[in-house]
């Protein structure tokens, strides 16, 4: 994971973004930022994993650009969803 998203780094199917039960809201990926997410940026680093294999950082609306930007400066497949179609 890179300084750019230290949040929150989960596999698809687990748990993103740290929420649990108890905590349900959840927070976005960017460093430093504890804003609630509203989007899944879902990805993968396809050096490294199959297309079975994705992650998923959360974004709130003023970083969804941002870390969808970072993926894609660096060639990894990503998708962007709004956080409640991951539920």
């Amino acid at each position: 994971m890179t300084d750019h998203a230290a949040n929150a780094d989960a596999d698809a199917g687990g748990d993103a973004g740290g929420a649990t039960p108890a905590e349900p809201e959840r927070r976005c990926s960017a460093k430093g930022c504890g804003a609630a997410a509203a989007w899944a940026v879902r990805w993968r680093n396809p050096k490294i994993h199959g297309p079975e294999r994705r992650k998923i950082w959360l974004a709130c609306d003023d970083h969804r650009a941002y870390l969808s930007d970072f993926l894609g400066g660096r060639g990894f497949p990503y998708d962007v969803v709004p956080l409640a179609d991951l539920d």
